[in-house]
């Protein structure tokens, strides 16, 4: 596994536990990192605090695009693998848009239910088709 697949994972389970404890993502990665669990990448600050910055465009982008589903119904998995994705797509420059599709398709096939790598699938390949609209 790449050391960014690793932040991207890291970054998932920061994102997983603020969501589920209904908590600040950013609250809990400081609060991680002065107990001395900092995260081994970078890029894990990098995108736990971009998607946290980037929320509320994001969560607006999952629920237009997301057809049947609103976010509260999502598994907290999925919604948290799709803010990651959404967030690589719109604001990472550095990451080619097939890598964050193929990065957060890998995280719910080891993560989520059967049914959740076709939706995420299908959800980041259509924002990924509208993106310059955006």
């Amino acid at each position: 596994m790449s050391a960014r697949s690793k932040a991207r994972k890291r970054a998932l389970d920061v994102l997983f536990a603020a969501d589920v404890r209904g908590e600040s993502a950013v609250e809990a990665l400081d609060a991680a990192i002065t107990a001395g669990e900092r995260p081994t990448n970078d890029y894990t600050e990098t995108l736990v605090r971009g998607v946290v910055e980037h929320q509320q465009r994001i969560d607006e982008l999952l629920a237009a695009h997301s057809e049947g589903w609103t976010l509260e119904r999502m598994p907290a998995v999925d919604r948290n693998v799709l803010r990651l994705g959404v967030f690589e797509l719109l604001y990472a420059d550095d990451v080619p848009d097939p890598v964050a599709i193929s990065e957060a398709m890998a995280l719910v096939r080891d993560l989520s239910t059967d049914e959740s790598p076709t939706f995420v699938n299908g959800v980041l390949g259509t924002i990924l088709r509208n993106k310059t609209a955006l």
